[in-house]
């Protein structure tokens, strides 16, 4: 699940508030303690962004708002805040009305959590407040997955969610521009998988599918109600009106009826072949895809179901696979990614032995099938992100351990950049350089053309000395004289002086006589004099001689000067 505190410019911002599908305690929710022991959140965040309406990326949300305490804004897109409510919904249902648990939230309590939402436009800038501002692009992954730029000041980080670097037959491909982050934080479920061609994938699929129902077998696609769902659908849809199928293909729970109308409603969120062709036909219109009855599970005869949820962990779709489980005839094909300790993931193993609850064991005859039909960008789906973005460094989040070590060293060695991984509760901190912009007088420019020739290069910076004012909130170098002016001061003059003894047994006067004969051989290109109130002059040097009270061969040098003067003239007279 993710859940994740970033801390930028004096923000601090909670990116995703998901829950852990494998959990039924107190570890299914993030550990909201790492924030603060007591009181409400909403001293300590400035705001939530939500990336899409995944239970593992938004299920902890109404807890965190309404049972921890949370009132502050909450990010995410307009598809993600009307899909968020349902699922979050559906899952209490399950947990409460079905599993009879406590502690957990209320209809209530989701209603008043999504009252707190802030709706998000891609490519929109959002002020949160004076410093902090945010801004979404296209994630692909699920209708309305949002990646997004978060910036303070001249520092930002990017945060994916989960994205998919390749289009399907319902959604586009992610997008972002060269916005150069501090930070990329990037999902890493697939971090080292690179996936053949999608037409290659959908072509096995369908090819699965089909043989299993001409033996007379069923089929179970055990599937999320919202994502792959409708795009397998898409896919047996076109292939069984080209083909001229009879079997029956149904899809359960109510849930996808919802979904298919907020796949109408957010139209512009899918792809352009979908878009193109949505006022001739409606893509998530099936003609052979009904809905299911659990009656239907006992029927004779070869048909395909879609039953949710999509690891084998709980609801239909494990009723189902119960059902068919011992016919060799049957075929259950596990779309996407499985957790461990679920079901899915225990058959994807070979486990052919399987307890259920109550000590039943249960013997897997059926063929199982693995095909990746997975939103999340694979391997290289993430390197291309990072040549997109150009972050200075990335950190990867959402994936296993294992698997992104081996996915940070190539990101390392490629883009030479630091990677970092951390575990659950573990902290990053990552040094930025911030840079500074500030104006310069005209004035100021001129002065030193005329003083060193030309501007320097870009490339070879050279020092400039003025004066620096910031007033609201900007900075400004101007002339030592502008700055007076404008900031109503009077100038001061300092003077500095410096004593420096010799040995030298004849009068004051022929002692500054030497020296001054030694200065002018030695000191070439210097205004150099010897004045008539018994001072030598070197520049805006003013030295005079006397004689020790101690003792009369030692003579006391007093060097005086204004601040005006050239320094490595100063060190030089020091060393006489």
């Amino acid at each position: 699940r993710s859940c994740i505190l970033v801390s930028i410019g004096g923000k601090n911002i909670m990116l995703d508030c998901g829950m852990h599908m494998g959990y039924n305690d107190d570890r299914r929710f993030p550990d909201f303690s790492y924030i603060t022991q007591n009181g409400r959140l909403t001293d300590f965040l400035d705001c939530v962004i939500i990336s899409h309406f995944h239970l593992d990326h938004c299920g902890a949300l109404p807890f965190m708002s309404e049972m921890v305490g949370y009132d502050g804004p909450i990010y995410m897109t307009h598809p993600t805040k009307a899909i968020c409510p349902i699922l979050l919904e559906d899952f209490r249902k399950i947990t409460v009305d079905k599993k009879g648990e406590t502690n957990f939230f209320t209809s209530q309590m989701i209603k008043d959590c999504m009252k707190k939402v802030v709706p998000l436009n891609l490519h929109q800038t959002v002020q949160v407040d004076d410093e902090l501002e945010i801004k979404a692009y296209y994630a692909g992954h699920v209708l309305g997955a949002a990646m997004v730029h978060i910036k303070v000041g001249s520092e930002s980080v990017v945060y994916t969610g989960d994205y998919n670097m390749t289009p399907d037959r319902h959604l586009g491909a992610a997008w972002i521009d060269k916005c150069r982050p501090d930070i990329l934080i990037s999902e890493s479920t697939y971090a080292t998988t690179i996936r053949d061609s999608k037409r290659c994938r959908e072509r096995d699929f369908l090819k699965k599918v089909h043989e299993s129902i001409e033996r007379g077998g069923k089929v179970l696609i055990p599937v999320f109600a919202l994502g792959r769902a409708q795009e397998l659908c898409i896919l047996l849809e076109t292939f069984w009106e080209r083909m001229n199928l009879k079997a029956p293909i149904y899809f359960s729970t109510g849930l996808t009826e919802k979904a298919n109308h907020y796949y109408k409603l957010f139209i512009t969120w899918t792809n352009q072949k979908i878009r193109k062709t949505f006022v001739q036909r409606n893509m998530f219109e099936f003609k052979h895809i009904k809905a299911f009855d659990r009656s239907y599970a006992d029927n004779p005869g070869p048909m395909v179901v879609f039953a949710t949820p999509g690891m084998l962990h709980a609801g239909q779709s494990l009723q189902i696979f119960k059902k068919w489980a011992g016919n060799e005839k049957n075929m259950v094909i596990m779309p996407g990614y499985c957790v461990q300790g679920t079901i899915g993931h225990k058959i994807l193993n070979g486990q052919r032995k399987l307890e259920m609850e109550g000590r039943s064991t249960l013997d897997v005859k059926l063929q199982v099938e693995y095909m990746s039909f997975s939103a999340h960008a694979d391997a290289k789906g993430i390197m291309q992100l990072i040549r997109m973005a150009e972050p200075r460094n990335m950190l990867l989040v959402h994936g296993e351990a294992v698997k992104m070590e081996f996915l940070k060293g190539k990101i390392e060695q490629e883009f030479s950049i630091d990677c970092y991984m951390p575990a659950n509760g573990e902290t990053v901190t990552v040094t930025t350089n911030p840079s500074v912009p500030v104006d310069i007088s005209l004035n100021l420019l001129k002065r030193e053309m005329a003083l060193g020739g030309p501007l320097p290069d870009p490339k070879k910076p050279r020092t400039m000395h003025g004066t620096l004012i910031m007033k609201e909130n900007s900075l400004k170098l101007v002339s030592s004289e502008q700055a007076l002016k404008e900031l109503g001061l009077n100038e001061h003059q300092l003077r500095f002086t410096c004593r420096v003894q010799l040995q030298d047994p004849h009068s004051d006067t022929d002692t500054l006589h030497r020296i001054y004969t030694h200065l002018k051989s030695v000191l070439k290109g210097y205004t150099i004099q010897h004045l008539p109130d018994g001072t030598v002059m070197v520049e805006s040097i003013v030295i005079k001689v006397s004689s020790s009270t101690e003792d009369p061969n030692t003579k006391v040098l007093l060097l005086s000067w204004s601040y005006q003067v050239k320094q490595e003239l100063f060190w030089y007279c020091g060393e006489i």
